[in-house]
């Protein structure tokens, strides 16, 4: 299986191939790149949602890695995790205390309160892995970062001469 084409920055990066300058600047000419200047927020987001939108944009933009056609995987990721912060405060407000006051049995409040908890709990899952699988597009998590970091030339200390006639 072939691997991934890379970036001609990220091999002359890596330094492992040596391209001839015609080589090079063929490569240059056909890779393509996203324009950056329109990053914007979708109108679908709340005010909250964009201020979030715009702050990620910005910190992803100034690393150089998110363009324009990034914006709905990030409004995605805001809207998941905004969803999910919201289920999450829904589940830590129930309580498995029965209501004295009710007709209904103990054990059927109970039985409902965990039906409602186990409903809610299936919804903070899936909404989890949508902002997981967001962020690891968006390089938002450790080891996406890992894989986008270009590696830098190592390099040697010049040689110094008089160190052979010591």
């Amino acid at each position: 299986m072939a691997r991934p084409r890379e970036p001609i920055a990220l091999i002359e990066a890596k330094g492992k191939k040596h391209l001839t300058k015609a080589e090079r600047d063929a490569r240059k000419k056909a890779e393509i790149t996203a324009p950056c200047d329109n990053v914007t927020p979708p109108a679908w987001l709340s005010k909250k949602e964009k201020d979030k939108f715009n702050e990620i944009a910005k910190q992803l933009l100034d690393i150089g890695i998110m363009s324009n056609l990034d914006c709905d995987v990030l409004a995605r990721y805001v809207r998941s995790q905004t969803e999910y912060e919201k289920i999450t405060r829904q589940l830590s407000k129930i309580k498995f205390t029965p209501d004295k006051k009710s007709r209904v049995s103990a054990e059927e409040q109970i039985a409902e309160q965990t039906g409602q908890y186990n409903y809610l709990q299936k919804i903070q899952v899936r909404l989890e892995k949508q902002c997981n699988a967001d962020a690891r597009e968006l390089g938002l998590t450790i080891s996406s970062r890992c894989r986008l970091v270009m590696p830098k030339k190592e390099e040697t200390p010049p040689e110094n001469k008089f160190l052979k006639h010591a």
